[in-house]
């Protein structure tokens, strides 16, 4: 699978008629596969598209929950002031566990499994330093797969903003955008001014930048 370099949305080329699950097929608008930067070091991960998402096919995009999350990707130095109609990011991957929006409900564990394989492939493709997952569901999922700690010992309240050494990766987990406080903000923050204040890459053979 080689990523088309000119293009931030659905660089991998997953499928775009997708039909594995047959309900949130029926409630979709646009499937929001991965966008962003194919050499990025940092790769946010959340449970499933926002309404602003589920419109505009592009992650944490297009919604106020999309503005607060904007506004924190700029403030790293991911993203430009002005989203526009597409951000402009910069060494930052955004991707979700499940593509397809379901209006009245969260995903099933069929649902995200019938998506992993697009996960998988874009994790494997970018081969981040980092991985940001956002919320709860995301943090549960992508520790099970990356840390030898069990799910059920992590909780997005207590671990948001700390740095967790996974299998290959670090983990540092966040609260989802429209929930943070100010202070668990600037908590975020911090913990990444700290990450770019030391050498965060790990020696596992990735292609220089």
């Amino acid at each position: 699978m080689d990523a088309n370099q000119l293009s931030s949305s659905n660089p991998f080329g997953m499928d775009e008629d997708c039909t594995n699950c047959p309900d949130l097929c029926e409630a979709r608008t646009e499937i929001a596969h991965g966008y962003g930067d194919v050499g990025a070091e940092f790769l946010f991960v959340g449970e499933r598209p926002s309404p602003g998402a589920d419109e505009t096919g592009i992650p944490f995009f297009g919604d106020e929950r999309g503005e607060a999350f904007q506004e924190i990707l700029h403030a790293l130095g991911f993203a430009g002031q002005d989203p526009g109609e597409k951000p402009e990011l910069d060494n930052v991957y955004l991707t979700l566990l499940t593509r397809c929006r379901h209006p009245e409900r969260p995903p099933t564990e069929a649902e995200i499994g019938n998506c992993e394989p697009y996960l998988n492939a874009e994790i494997r493709m970018i081969n981040p330093e980092i991985i940001v997952p956002v919320g709860q569901r995301a943090l549960e999922e992508i520790a099970t797969e990356y840390t030898t700690t069990p799910a059920e010992e992590f909780d997005i309240e207590a671990d948001h903003a700390t740095e967790i050494r996974g299998r290959g990766f670090e983990l540092v987990p966040m609260i989802d955008p429209a929930e943070v406080t100010d202070e668990q903000r600037e908590d975020f923050l911090q913990a990444f001014s700290d990450l770019f204040g030391r050498d965060y890459r790990q020696t596992k053979g990735r292609r220089g930048r």
